[in-house]
């Protein structure tokens, strides 16, 4: 993080009353340092957590790719601005041309993680219908989504029915970072967290009804599963489970294991070069357009 941003935070901490405006001063600052366009709070819904923010390549592109990022925070917290989310990402990807979105959605208790999955979906149709206004291209875009959003956009990829619901269209790829969840029930019936509980419940029909490899029943989009080994609920044997079930499907799932903590593995895309030569070395598998990194 820049140093001045860092000074400003902690000078934020110390003074709740000015907090708005000094964030907006923050906001200011690192718009004018990064060479993007902001528009703030575009509204997919009637509710206040209904928006979504777009970072634009400046100028203006032409037929870009997009990333729909969905934030994570237990299916109950998180927020579409926060650094964790976008601050790296913004600079690597946007710096590429590539447009970046970053949705937020309904969360607990007001709304379900089912709920929550129509939210994103609903997100996907707005930015499809507004792609080409910004520059960007609908049939290259990316659904990516951390920790509670890597399950959000994954439990999308094996609905159908909700995406098309909410007036959304087939997208080029999904990845996951770090979701211990793409096979709920195996999380449920072993010792888990107690934010699985407050989300999903005791009746294993639920679990069934949110769990992506339960609902997985026709080939969905590519998958990326990048996976925490330092983590001890087991994303990367979730991961593997998920993709074992969908490759009779046809389904192309791929995994990528990392030594890296739950939040690293979303505070770190962007940044590592490693590890994020790896994940866009997945994208354009997927998008031979997919920009070369400088």
């Amino acid at each position: 993080m820049p140093r001045w941003l860092l000074a400003a935070l902690l000078v934020l901490l110390t003074l709740p009353t000015h907090a708005g405006a000094l964030r907006d001063r923050i906001a200011e600052r690192r718009q004018q340092a990064a060479p993007f366009e902001q528009l703030k709070d575009l509204a997919y819904g009637p509710h206040e957590r209904q928006r979504f923010d777009v970072y634009l390549p400046k100028p203006r592109p032409t037929g870009a790719p997009i990333i729909l990022l969905v934030h994570g925070g237990g299916w109950r917290h998180g927020d579409k601005g926060a650094d964790s989310v976008v601050e790296h990402k913004v600079r690597h990807w946007v710096g590429q041309g590539v447009i970046l979105v970053s949705t937020n959605y309904r969360l607990l208790p007001e709304t379900a993680p089912l709920e929550q999955a129509d939210d994103v979906a609903r997100a996907l149709a707005a930015v499809q219908r507004q792609a080409a206004g910004w520059g960007g291209d609908a049939n290259r875009l990316v659904l990516m989504g951390h920790s509670a959003g890597a399950h959000l956009v994954a439990l999308l990829g094996a609905s159908p029915e909700r995406v098309k619901a909410a007036g959304a269209a087939p997208w080029r790829a999904t990845v996951a970072l770090d979701s211990a969840a793409l096979d709920l029930p195996a999380i449920m019936q072993r010792r888990h967290l107690r934010l699985y509980d407050q989300a999903f419940g005791d009746d294993p029909a639920n679990w069934r009804a949110a769990s992506p490899l339960h609902q997985q029943r026709t080939a969905g989009p590519p998958l990326l599963a990048v996976c925490s080994t330092e983590r001890n609920d087991g994303p990367c044997p979730n991961a593997e489970a998920f993709a074992a079930a969908a490759k009779p499907l046809g389904m192309r799932v791929e995994i990528l294991p990392q030594a890296r903590s739950h939040r690293e593995i979303n505070v770190d895309l962007g940044n590592d070069a490693a590890y994020t030569g790896a994940v866009d070395a997945f994208l354009r598998s997927v998008d031979a357009r997919w920009p070369v990194a400088r």
